[in-house]
């Protein structure tokens, strides 16, 4: 299925207002077999901002597309420049306590799977296990060409030798690693290409009109059949390729729950949708299913009905 470049999605009026409550995400990990779909905003609190929340990136860049990728050399040029400079920020982020208690969920066999539309591999780091990467990782490469995937580093190594002194300040990072640059700031920067074939290098990621392979889709729609329930964490849904398991879950009569601080495309069909932090929230949850603070990141609690206020556990 060719993902949709959709960039901006305005909300119903008539959508229902998000909660504080979070006893429906409690009850449903209670249970277990919850599967997991995240998105850009479980990373947020590690320092990578997300596209369409407060401050998003889409508010000052538009992504890069599949089809500017493979047919314009200005457009790769430009494309690695910023995405080189952009891997540095990526490579110094750590998982939050967002992501900790997803990992921790899993140990307690309260999450069945972890499909993920970041490309940034924080939920491997924080020590989840055959996480589905929807839209791929920045951490390979592929040729265009011949085929042959790559690690991201041994190529960051390439293009540091190709453009030596290259270390422009960058006015903000994006979701998929793109530093954003000005073309004066791009400059003649040299693009390394593939090293057994001599064909264009592309990162291992589903660029926006491009389309996400089936065997992936279909591997997702089966965790989503198996699955208890469904637990969207920082996602609006506004791309199909999230979307489609929300109608899903829902069309298999499986509750969605949806825990982001604004409203999202799938709102209409979940059962709830908190408006609260994730780290917190998520960590909240942790305690009240009596997983370990340790292992779920600070034990920060979220006061019930407190509008997203904090308070420090002390027992």
């Amino acid at each position: 299925m060719r993902m949709r470049p959709t960039l901006s999605w305005t909300p119903a009026a008539d959508l229902p207002p998000g909660t504080t409550d979070l006893e429906p995400v409690v009850h449903a990990l209670s249970a277990g077999g919850v599967l997991v779909l995240s998105g850009a905003g479980i990373s947020t609190e590690s320092g990578i901002p997300d596209y369409r929340g407060k401050g998003g990136s889409l508010s000052r860049h538009t992504p890069m597309t599949y089809q500017d990728f493979t047919g314009s050399a200005h457009a790769r040029r430009r494309y690695w420049a910023r995405s080189h400079l952009g891997r540095r920020t990526f490579a110094r982020a750590a998982p939050n306590a967002g992501h900790l208690a997803v990992a921790a969920y899993a140990r307690h066999d309260r999450v069945s799977g972890v499909i993920t539309q970041n490309v940034d591999g924080l939920h491997q780091a924080a020590g989840s296990e055959g996480v589905v990467e929807l839209h791929g990782s920045l951490d390979r490469v592929v040729c265009l060409s011949c085929g042959v995937f790559s690690p991201r580093g041994e190529l960051a190594r390439r293009l540091e030798a190709e453009n030596p002194g290259f270390d422009p300040v960058a006015a903000g990072i994006n979701p998929d690693g793109d530093a954003d640059l000005t073309d004066a700031q791009v400059g003649d920067f040299r693009v390394a290409p593939c090293a057994r074939c001599g064909g264009v290098l592309k990162p291992d990621v589903v660029f926006f009109g491009e389309t996400v392979p089936p065997q992936r889709v279909e591997h997702c729609r089966r965790l989503v059949r198996e699955a208890s329930a469904l637990l969207v964490l920082g996602s609006s849904l506004t791309v199909m390729s999230g979307l489609r398991f929300v109608r899903q879950a829902h069309q298999e009569g499986k509750p969605v729950l949806i825990v982001n601080q604004d409203p999202t495309r799938g709102d209409p069909l979940a059962l709830t949708r908190v408006a609260l932090p994730l780290g917190p929230a998520l960590t909240t949850v942790a305690h009240r299913l009596g997983i370990s603070g340790s292992a779920a990141g600070p034990r920060t609690e979220v006061a019930p009905g407190g509008g997203g206020k904090r308070r420090m556990r002390t027992d």
